[in-house]
């Protein structure tokens, strides 16, 4: 491998990629371990865990299940300390959409929804931080979303927790920076996941979004590893509080 290119492996490192059964989270998950790191896949779906294992060892890459909620801390430190003794790079990718006017939700679903896609990454956040401050290094990655910054309307549950984890974000960039850990996001625009299927696979609707994309298409699942390959590598080192999007120019047209 040429000495440049070094800078981006991932090789000896483990990383615990949350929400990666399926969609980005799976992609994800996929080229950390195409970088040569050793991927715990969480999820709550034993079975699906398990089939995504098999996917990256197909492919040569080291993975395995850790199947619990991000959600209880409980269950989350039991997980971390499973890999205390190995330095690691976390991707949090717990999300949950809920596309309905903010009229329609009760308070248990607002409540539901704030849970899932921000309570979860703080908790995530606070659990994986302090373990990566005793050693004076690691990477946070956080999947956010285009959302926090543009909205389609009947979204607005869903785009302030994603506002709020991009808060999260620039917030344990400062208070863990010093500890040599590095803090980041990752922006998706419209990718064709099994989450955007019903948009996706209906040409009416799938026009409006691809209207809006400069690219003039959907992103295809695979195209957000590599960014994810980037932030968790030596090449990053120096990047630290920077929300990355990924949306084909989608947010950089009026």
């Amino acid at each position: 491998m040429p000495p440049y290119l070094a800078a981006f492996s991932l090789a000896g490192k483990i990383a615990l990629v949350t929400g990666a059964g399926r969609g980005l989270g799976f992609e994800i998950a996929k080229a950390m371990a195409g970088a040569g790191a050793h991927v715990v896949i969480n999820g709550r779906d034993q079975a699906r865990l398990d089939a995504a294992v098999a996917t990256i060892g197909e492919t040569g890459g080291s993975a395995s299940a850790a199947a619990f909620d991000v959600a209880d801390p409980v269950a989350l430190r039991a997980a971390l300390a499973d890999i205390e003794q190995r330095h690691g790079k976390l991707v949090g990718n717990v999300g949950q959409r809920d596309r309905r006017r903010l009229s329609e939700f009760s308070d248990d679903d607002v409540r539901n929804l704030i849970e899932v896609d921000l309570t979860a990454s703080l908790i995530l956040a606070r659990e994986a931080g302090e373990r990566m401050a005793t050693r004076g290094d690691g990477r946070l990655i956080f999947v956010t979303s285009i959302a926090s910054q543009r909205s389609t309307g009947r979204d607005a549950a869903y785009a302030s927790a994603k506002a709020g984890l991009e808060g999260l974000v620039h917030a344990m960039a400062v208070e863990y920076g010093r500890h040599g850990i590095t803090t980041n996001g990752i922006a998706p625009g419209f990718f064709a996941t099994e989450t955007n299927a019903a948009f996706a696979n209906d040409p009416a609707r799938s026009a409006y979004f691809i209207e809006r994309t400069p690219l003039g298409r959907w992103g295809r699942p695979e195209e957000i590893g590599g960014t994810a390959v980037f932030l968790a590598s030596a090449a990053a080192s120096f990047v630290n509080g920077h929300i990355l999007v990924v949306d084909g120019g989608t947010t950089s047209q009026m």
